[in-house]
């Protein structure tokens, strides 16, 4: 836990390869950040020349993790969020909105990157009536990241999954579903999965932008049918309108009218 007073010192960097794109300092990028490299952004600058909507998908997957939070916060009643894949520290990280609510809400972020690692004091900026905590930790080994998360949130009451654009690093689709179902099976009944992820059949020429990142050396993201996207949530109850293109998830009122987008989310209630 930490007093907003006294936010605690930088973590040192270790073991950034600035030589290579990483896909969270890119991403970063596209969000409008600066926490990125020189070759994050030539990489990005390339992704954009064949697709330039993928500023618009990073922009409508944020937008999309904030509208979350605040249903859970707000309509849902949950305190408790575990969000895996955390990425680098930008506008509306989860614990700030999430305590704009409540400020009680306990997070626990989790990544093992160590750009991320080195960002965590932005990512434990807490009010003090809440808690945040960083996990250094992989998706792929469910039970270190329980074990961890454990130390700060109370795993016996509900509890939000948040896996944001990180289960299309897992290039196996059953490995993928088989982290979804550890991880949910040890929440209780009333705990929350919200996944949202790169879509394949909406947009070609996204499709073409990513195949050819993932040919390039860089750490590889799969696209994945809506279909697999929504079996992520099987025995779980959507909460409408169901797994869509982010825009069409609760659009704000008086937003702009959404379009079909290459990225698909939704959120389920586990009972």
């Amino acid at each position: 836990m930490s007093d907003p007073a006294t936010p605690p010192g930088p973590a040192p960097l270790q073991k950034i390869d600035t030589s290579v794109p990483h896909s969270a300092r890119i991403w970063n990028y596209w969000l409008g950040g600066k926490d990125n490299y020189p070759v994050d952004e030539e990489a990005g600058d390339a992704y954009t020349a064949v697709f330039p909507g993928i500023v618009t998908i990073a922009r409508s997957s944020r937008a999309f993790l904030r509208r979350n939070i605040t249903y859970l916060v707000a309509e849902a009643g949950i305190r408790q969020f575990l969000d895996i894949g955390t990425g680098l520290p930008t506008a509306d990280n989860t614990h700030e909105v999430a305590q704009r609510i409540a400020p009680e809400a306990r997070i626990v972020y989790v990544d093992n990157d160590p750009m991320v690692l080195a960002h965590a004091r932005a990512l434990l900026y807490s009010a003090p009536e809440g808690a945040t905590a960083y996990v250094d930790a992989d998706v792929r080994d469910p039970e270190r990241v329980l074990e961890a998360a454990a130390r700060t949130l109370d795993l016996d009451r509900p509890t939000a999954l948040i896996l944001s654009n990180i289960l299309g690093h897992i290039p196996d689709y059953e490995q993928a579903r088989s982290v979804v179902t550890r991880l949910m099976a040890a929440l209780p009944s009333g705990s929350y999965l919200s996944v949202n992820d790169g879509s394949r059949g909406i947009d070609p020429v996204f499709e073409q932008a990513q195949d050819a990142y993932n040919a390039s050396g860089a750490a590889p993201y799969i696209l994945r049918t809506v279909e697999e996207i929504t079996a992520y949530f099987d025995g779980l109850e959507l909460v409408e309108p169901g797994v869509v293109p982010v825009p069409f998830w609760r659009p704000d009122p008086g937003s702009p009218a959404p379009q079909p987008i290459g990225e698909h989310g939704g959120l389920a209630r586990k009972p």
